[in-house]
C-alpha cells in the first residue's frame, strides 16, 4: 500500500522565466504550499494527455504566504520542454508535495549545503531555512545559476565549476578542501557520482551526511517501485535491502543508502 497520498490539483502559473540555458524557474500558486518542506518535490503533469506520466520537480522555494511553490528545471525531453510554453495564469496539474524533506540541523550546529547541477535549485529552500548559519558549495559543468540568491539567504556561497570559469575548478569536493570548510552536517543533492564523493567525505571526516537522490520516478508514491535503491538495512516495508526514492526519499541519511 502506498505510504502517502496527495490528491491532483489544478494549479496556476504565477510567472516564469529562464534563468540559464535549458534551465527555467516557474511559480506555482497551490495547496501544497501550505504542508511543503525543503528537500521535498512535486509531480507535474503536461498538457498533452497523450503524456500519462508526470515529472517529478524538487521544490526550490516555498512562500506560505501566497501559498506558492517554485520549481526550477531542465529542459530534458518533450515532457519538460512542453512546460517551458507555458505562460502565467495557465492552468498546470500536480500532485504533492511528495517524499520526505531534509531534517533541519540544530541551532548550535554547522551546515555544509552542496548542490551539483539540477540539484542545485532544491538546496535553496534549505539555505532559506538555515538562514545565515550555512555555507554553501554549488557544483556547475559552466555556468552558474542561482548563486545570488543563495548568496541573498546570508550563506557563504562557494562555486566550483568544471571549466573553471568560476571559483574552483574542478568539483564541489575541490572547492570544501580549497576553503577548508568544516561543520556538523552535510546535506546533498546531485548527481550520484557526486554524491558518492560527498559520502566517502563526509565519512572520513566524521560528519552527518543527509543525501537526496534523483531517481527516475513514475508513480511518485512508492506503487510502482520504479526507482528503487539499495540499502544498508532490510526496509520495514518490503523485508528487503531496497527503498523507494519517491516515498522512503529522496533524503536519505547517506550512511544508509549505496552510492
Amino acid at each position: 500500500m502506498p505510504k502517502q497520498y496527495r490528491k491532483k490539483e489544478s494549479c496556476t502559473i504565477i510567472r516564469q522565466e529562464q534563468v540559464a540555458p535549458d534551465i527555467y524557474s516557474m511559480w506555482v500558486q497551490t495547496e501544497a504550499a501550505d504542508t511543503a518542506r525543503a528537500g521535498q518535490f512535486a509531480n507535474l503533469f503536461c498538457k498533452d494527455k497523450s503524456r500519462l506520466l508526470p515529472r517529478p520537480i524538487s521544490i526550490a522555494q516555498i512562500d506560505r504566504e501566497k501559498r506558492a511553490l517554485r520549481f526550477v528545471y531542465r529542459v530534458a525531453g518533450e515532457g519538460t520542454a512542453s512546460f517551458v510554453e507555458m505562460k502565467s495564469g495557465e492552468k498546470i496539474e500536480l500532485i504533492g508535495p511528495l517524499g520526505n524533506g531534509f531534517p533541519i540541523c540544530g541551532s548550535d550546529e554547522t551546515a555544509i549545503l552542496i548542490g551539483g547541477g539540477i540539484g542545485v535549485p532544491p538546496m535553496l529552500e534549505l539555505a532559506r531555512e538555515l538562514k545565515n548559519a550555512s555555507q554553501v558549495v554549488l557544483g556547475y559543468k559552466d555556468i552558474p545559476f542561482l548563486k545570488e540568491e543563495f548568496e541573498a539567504t546570508g550563506s557563504r556561497v562557494y562555486v566550483a565549476t568544471e571549466s573553471g570559469s568560476m571559483g574552483t575548478k574542478g568539483n564541489v569536493i575541490g572547492a570544501i578542501m580549497e576553503n577548508n570548510l568544516g561543520a556538523n552536517v552535510i546535506y546533498a543533492c546531485g548527481p550520484k557520482a557526486m554524491l558518492a564523493a560527498v559520502k566517502k567525505y563526509a565519512a572520513v571526516k566524521k560528519i552527518r551526511c543527509y543525501v537526496s537522490m534523483e531517481e527516475r520516478m513514475a508513480c511518485g508514491i512508492g506503487a510502482c517501485l520504479g526507482c528503487v535503491v539499495k540499502t544498508k538495512d532490510k526496509n520495514g516495508h518490503t523485508g528487503v535491502k531496497n527503498a523507494c526514492v519517491c516515498s522512503d526519499g529522496p533524503v536519505f541519511l547517506a550512511e544508509e543508502v549505496e552510492l
